[in-house]
C-alpha cells in the first residue's frame, strides 16, 4: 500500500492556479481527476494525517502512488478538461452518476431516409432525436398509439419494412391508417420525413398549434359540409387532447427546464431529476451515488451538471436549470459553459417562491424518498462488498484485499467451436467495459486444460508485452490478441510503472505514450478465478509460471461442490455456504459463464449459417451476404418464397428456385419432410 508522503510534491512545486489534477496507481493507471481554483491549497488537503481524511478519500490517496496536474486559465476550462478527462480514463474514485436502471426513450430516427418512431435504450444515436425518458416502455407506447393516428409514421422494424417494400403490401398499421406506409409509396420520403418533423415538434412541447390547426381544419371540414372528415379531424383532436393529459402541466406553457433535487448522507447521495418541456413532465430520471470525499452539496451539483450535460449537446440542454444549491464553481461559468453547448443562453438558478419551487420541493422529495428505498433494499451492500473481498483476502492469504478479480471460462460443443471468456469485477462489481473474449486456436489441443492454458498464456503474455515502457503493439498484431468488448482495461498491477524519473516525464507503464490512454492489456488483476477445479487451476498455474508471473494469485472454483481449489494442492478450501466471499466468487464465475455462453452460441450461429448456404449450388460470397442482409437471418430466408428471394438484387428467377429449394430440403440423415416449393405443402 503506497505512502501519500513518497509521492508528495515538494514546497513550491505546486502552482497557485486553477488546473486539474491526475492521481495514478503504482501502474499508472487513473484512479482520480479533480479541479480547483487554487491547485496548491487543494492538493495539500490530501496529504494531511490519514486520520483527518474522509475514509474514502483515505483510501483513495493510500491507492494512488502519484499525482500530477495541467493549468489552465478560467474555470470553464477547468470544468471542460475534468469532464474529458472523466469520461477518457474512467476513475474508480469519481463520483458517477449512473442510472439505478435502464431508462426506456422515445427515438425519432431522423437520420434515415424513412425515419422511425421507436423505444429505445442505452447509449444515444447519431441522427436520433430522443424525447423521455419514461418510467415505464408501456407509457411510452401508449402515446404513440395515440399519435400514430395524427402523425402516422412508420413504427415498423428494417426487415418489416423491406419485406413490404418488396412485395407491395404494407403491414397491418398501413391498412388501419396508422401508417402512411411509405413502404409502398403512398407518400414519398420527403412527405414522410415532415410527418415525423411534426411528431417531433409535438413530443418537444409544440402542442397548442398542432390543436388549433386542427380544430380550424374540422370547423372547415363542417361549414363545407364534409362530415366524415369532420368527425375524423375530431377524433384526431381527442386524440392528442388524450396524449396531453399523460403529462401534468406544472409550469407556465412553453417553459423548459430540468429540475434537480439531490438528498445525501455521509457516503451516499440520491439525484432526481424531472425533465420539463413546454410546461409539462415529459420524464424523470433517478440516481444513487457513492461519494468520494466529503463534499457538500455544492460539489455534489457541479459534478452532477458536469456529467449529465457532458456529452449532451443542442436541445437536450433546456433554457433553464432549476438546482437546489448553486455549484461551487462561480455560476456564472457554469452558465457560459451550458450556453457554450446549447448554443444559446441557459439560466442556471435557485428557484426561490412559487411555481417553480413547489415543483422543486416535489423533486425534492422524490430524492428522499429514493435515498431511503436505496439503504433499505441495498443498505449492507457496501458493507458486504468490502466483507467479501476482506474474506477472499483471508481465505486465501493474499497481502492486500482483491480489488480487481478477472475470471475465465471456456465454452465449446465436443471440442468444436472454442471459445473462452474473460471477466472482470472491480471492488466487487462488474466492469463490463474491460470484459473480453477469446477465440480458441488449439495450440496445445481442444480439452478444457490446454484451451485454458493458452487463453491464460495470451492474456498475460499480452500484459507483459503493453506494460514494457515505451512499447508498441504485440508483435504479430491480431495473432495474440482477445477480441476487444469496450474500453481498455484497469486495475491494481504487480509494481510495472516507471521509475520517478520516467513518471515524471509522462512516460508511464501500459500508457500508450503517443495517445496518452491505457493499453488494453496493461495492467494486472490482484486475483485470477478460473471456472474449474484442480485440472484447470493447475493448466492456469503453468501458465503463469511459463510466463514469469509469480505475484498474481490464482484460485478456482468447482461447480459440482463450490469447492475453490488453489494451486499446488491436494485438497480443495471449503468456504461456508454462508459466506460472502464464496458468494462473490460464485457471481464472478457465473458471468464469465455467461459471457462465454453467449459468444459460443453467436459464433456457431454464424457457421450453421454460413455452411447452410454453403451448400447451396452457384452461390458466392457477394451474393449470400445480399441474401442475409436483407432477410436479417437463415430462418426469415429459409421461409421466404422464390419471388421473395428474387427480389434481392442480383439474384434471378433460376437462382432464387434453386436457393429455395435447397434450403428447404431436408438434410441428409436428419429425418425432416421436405417441402414443395411450389405449394409449401409437405411431402411424403
Amino acid at each position: 500500500m503506497p505512502d501519500p508522503a513518497t509521492y508528495r510534491p515538494k514546497p513550491g512545486e505546486v502552482p497557485d492556479e486553477p488546473g486539474v489534477y491526475r492521481f495514478r496507481d503504482p501502474s499508472g493507471r487513473v484512479v482520480y481527476v479533480g479541479k480547483a481554483k487554487s491547485l496548491r491549497s487543494r492538493l495539500a488537503s490530501y496529504f494531511q494525517d490519514l486520520s483527518a481524511l474522509h475514509p474514502r478519500t483515505q483510501t483513495m490517496v493510500t491507492t494512488a502512488a502519484s499525482v500530477e496536474w495541467t493549468v489552465v486559465s478560467t474555470e470553464v476550462e477547468a470544468l471542460q478538461l475534468e469532464y474529458s478527462w472523466i469520461k477518457e480514463y474512467d476513475p474508480r474514485f469519481n463520483v458517477k452518476y449512473r442510472d439505478d436502471k435502464s431508462y426506456p426513450y422515445l427515438a425519432v430516427t431522423m437520420g434515415e431516409e424513412f425515419p422511425r418512431v421507436q423505444v429505445l435504450r442505452g447509449a444515444k444515436r447519431k441522427g436520433t432525436r430522443y424525447f423521455g425518458p419514461y418510467t415505464h416502455a408501456w407509457a411510452i407506447r401508449d402515446t404513440v398509439d395515440l399519435l400514430l393516428r395524427v402523425f402516422p409514421v412508420r413504427t415498423c422494424s428494417t426487415g418489416v419494412f423491406k419485406r413490404a417494400r418488396a412485395s407491395g403490401r404494407p403491414c397491418l398499421l398501413g391498412y388501419i391508417d396508422k401508417c402512411a406506409a411509405p413502404c409502398v409509396g403512398r407518400v414519398d420520403a420527403e412527405e414522410h420525413k415532415g410527418l415525423a418533423r411534426d411528431f417531433c415538434d409535438f413530443m418537444a412541447g409544440q402542442t397548442s398549434r398542432y390543436v388549433r390547426r386542427l380544430e380550424q381544419q374540422m370547423r372547415e371540414a363542417a361549414a363545407e359540409l364534409d362530415f366524415e372528415r369532420a368527425a375524423r379531424l375530431r377524433d384526431d383532436v381527442a386524440a392528442l387532447q388524450r396524449a396531453l393529459e399523460k403529462s401534468a402541466v406544472v409550469l407556465p406553457d412553453a417553459t423548459d427546464a430540468d429540475v434537480f433535487g439531490i438528498a445525501e448522507d455521509e457516503l451516499e447521495a440520491a439525484v432526481q431529476v424531472f425533465h420539463v418541456r413546454g410546461g409539462r413532465v415529459r420524464g424523470q430520471r433517478g440516481w444513487v451515488v457513492e461519494k468520494v470525499e466529503d463534499v457538500g452539496p455544492p460539489e455534489l451539483v457541479e459534478q452532477l451538471l458536469l456529467q449529465v450535460y457532458g456529452a449532451e449537446a443542442g436541445e437536450a440542454v433546456p433554457r433553464e436549470v432549476l438546482v437546489p444549491h448553486l455549484p461551487a464553481t462561480v455560476e456564472g461559468d457554469v452558465e457560459d459553459w451550458l450556453s457554450q453547448l446549447r448554443g444559446s443562453r441557459v439560466e442556471l438558478r435557485v428557484p426561490q417562491r412559487g411555481d417553480k419551487r413547489s415543483l422543486m420541493d416535489t423533486v425534492q422529495r422524490n430524492a428522499t424518498q429514493a435515498l431511503a428505498l436505496h439503504k433499505t433494499r441495498r443498505g449492507g451492500d457496501l458493507t458486504t462488498r468490502g466483507l467479501a473481498l476482506a474474506e477472499l483476502q483471508e481465505a486465501l492469504g493474499l497481502d492486500e484485499a482483491p480489488l480487481r478479480i478477472e475470471c475465465f471460462d471456456v465454452s465449446h460443443t465436443q471440442e468444436t467451436n472454442v471459445v473462452a471468456s474473460m471477466v472482470v469485477f472491480e471492488d466487487g462489481l462488474p466492469k463490463k467495459a474491460d470484459y473480453r473474449r477469446f477465440a480458441v486456436r488449439g495450440e496445445g489441443g481442444l480439452d478444457d486444460t490446454a484451451a485454458m492454458r493458452e487463453v491464460l498464456t495470451r492474456r498475460f503474455r499480452r500484459m507483459a508485452a503493453e506494460r514494457a515502457p515505451g512499447a508498441a503493439d504485440v508483435p504479430g498484431g491480431d495473432e495474440d490478441s482477445a477480441d476487444v468488448l469496450g474500453a481498455a482495461g484497469g486495475g491494481a498491477a504487480d509494481g510495472g510503472a516507471a521509475d520517478g524519473d520516467a513518471a515524471r516525464d509522462g512516460v508511464l507503464a501500459g500508457i500508450d505514450p503517443e495517445t496518452g490512454r491505457p493499453r488494453r492489456f496493461a495492467y494486472a488483476p490482484n486475483l485470477v478465478v478460473v471456472d474449474g477445479g484442480q485440472p484447470q487451476v493447475e493448466a492456469a498455474a503453468r501458465a503463469l509460471a511459463e510466463l514469469g508471473v509469480v505475484d498474481v494469485a490464482l484460485c478456482g472454483l468447482a461447480k459440482r461442490l463450490e469447492e475453490v481449489w488453489l494451486p499446488g494442492e491436494e485438497h480443495p478450501l471449503v468456504l461456508p455456504r454462508t459466506s460472502q466471499g464464496l458468494y462473490l466468487l460464485q457471481r464472478v464465475r457465473d458471468e464469465a459463464h455467461r459471457f462465454a455462453i453467449t459468444y459460443h452460441r453467436a459464433k456457431r450461429s454464424k457457421v450453421m449459417t454460413a455452411s447452410a448456404l454453403d451448400d447451396v449450388p452457384g452461390l458466392g460470397a457477394t451474393r449470400r451476404a445480399a441474401l442475409l442482409k436483407h432477410f436479417g437471418s437463415l430462418k426469415r430466408l429459409r421461409a421466404a418464397g422464390v419471388e421473395e428471394v428474387q427480389a434481392v438484387p442480383g439474384i434471378g428467377p433460376r437462382t432464387a428456385a434453386v436457393i429455395v429449394e435447397a434450403l428447404r430440403a431436408p438434410a441428409a440423415g436428419t429425418g425432416e419432410p421436405a417441402v414443395n416449393t411450389a405449394t409449401g405443402e409437405l411431402l411424403d
